[in-house]
């Protein structure tokens, strides 16, 4: 792991090298989707994860799917927030990883950071 554990509740719009370990509360439906890039077909679904300071929106691709159950509690390691539909979420990513640990944690799901809505003023620009 590359860093410092965070917390869910200290996640901010665009966090970046974000390590922390949470409970998957509950993984919803998967759907299909087309990639922008290349065109091809991925699998994609959100799951509510949580530790004591609260709870945000992970969202699975592909294998990452079928890796994870509601009630498992996971390590995610350089993990990045960015913004869908204005709305929090959290991603592994290409560059980071996600594994299940055995150790029980409390959760949070009241303080829940993807029900808050952020508008357009907290865009990041364009780059490269």
């Amino acid at each position: 792991m590359s860093g410092p554990l965070m917390k869910v509740g200290e996640l901010r719009t665009y966090s970046r090298r974000v390590n922390l370990v949470c409970k998957i509360v509950e993984k919803g439906e998967e759907r299909e989707v087309t990639s922008r890039s290349d065109g091809s077909a991925h699998r994609v679904a959100e799951a509510l994860i949580a530790d004591g300071t609260g709870s945000v929106l992970l969202t699975l691709w592909d294998d990452n799917i079928d890796r994870f159950r509601a009630g498992e509690v996971i390590q995610i390691s350089n993990g990045y927030v960015n913004l869908f539909r204005g709305s929090l979420r959290l991603n592994i990513g290409r560059y980071g990883s996600a594994e299940k640990v055995d150790q029980e944690i409390e959760v949070n799901t009241e303080n829940n950071l993807s029900s808050k809505q952020y508008g357009d003023s907290y865009r990041r620009p364009f780059r490269d």
